[in-house]
């Protein structure tokens, strides 16, 4: 079997397209999995929903922001957020922004019952029986830290610990790892979109799987970026000056601000 591995695509189509290519080149896969943040908060939310709901044999996981998109957004929680750290003002209202923006697109064009139902967790069997847990963030939740390149063995064991898995791969810090931790294999993919300096290209895994045992390959894909800004700028994106710095790689991870 093979499958493609994905998460974070964050309304880019673009991105999107530039990996859906990148997989048919190395010959296609059987499966794709698909660990969310998919809509929000780039300029196709619609888009990229309609793409990967075209892909066969699809398990989707549910992200952070898909799950913010499906929630009641309340203003007076981005409010008071500020009041109590002024500096991330802008930040934060840029965040909803974007979050109400997406959540009316998704809404004008039906897909809001389709987000709403993605699970937080898809477990798969490999054919040589390895056990894999796909999850955003970390085993039990979609949010948080995440699995970033910061953290200790220590720290990253007490994460996973109880998962009852042999392999795990998350997304969530747009920051690909790959490491073992007491037996279990953690993998982070990193992100399709939104990434981070220095290298701006898309990234997922491909899995080649049977009896004998499984291979993993990180690949990166070059993608359009001026054409994402030039999307945002025409459609006057609420989001544009946040995510355009992302995509001439003018924003840190949080973990190096």
């Amino acid at each position: 079997m093979r499958a493609a591995i994905l998460s974070d695509i964050h309304g880019n189509a673009i991105a999107l397209d530039a990996v859906l290519s990148d997989i048919a080149s190395a010959g296609g896969v059987d499966e794709y999995w698909i660990l969310g943040d998919l809509a929000a908060l780039g300029p196709d939310p619609v888009d990229v929903l309609e793409r990967l709901n075209e892909l066969p044999n699809t398990k989707f996981v549910r992200g952070n922001t898909d799950r913010y998109v499906c929630s009641l957004l309340d203003p007076q929680e981005s409010a008071a957020q500020i009041a109590q750290s002024p500096q991330l003002a802008g930040s934060i209202a840029a965040r909803l922004a974007m979050l109400c923006w997406t959540q009316g697109a998704l809404f004008a064009s039906g897909w809001m019952n389709w987000m709403t139902a993605l699970e937080l967790e898809q477990r798969v069997i490999l054919p040589n029986g390895a056990r894999v847990l796909l999850v955003h963030a970390a085993p039990g939740t979609d949010d948080g830290d995440g699995i970033r390149p910061t953290l200790t063995d220590d720290q990253i064991a007490a994460m996973i610990e109880g998962c009852n898995a042999d392999l795990i791969f998350t997304g969530h810090t747009h920051w690909q790892l790959d490491c073992m931790i007491g037996g279990i294999r953690v993998v982070n993919l990193g992100s399709v979109s939104n990434p981070w300096v220095p290298d701006l290209r898309a990234s997922y895994y491909l899995l080649t799987a049977d009896e004998q045992g499984y291979m993993l390959e990180n690949r990166r894909v070059e993608y359009d970026r001026a054409a994402v800004i030039a999307r945002l700028q025409r459609i006057k994106h609420p989001g544009a000056g946040v995510l355009s710095g992302h995509f001439r790689g003018e924003r840190l991870p949080p973990w190096a601000a």
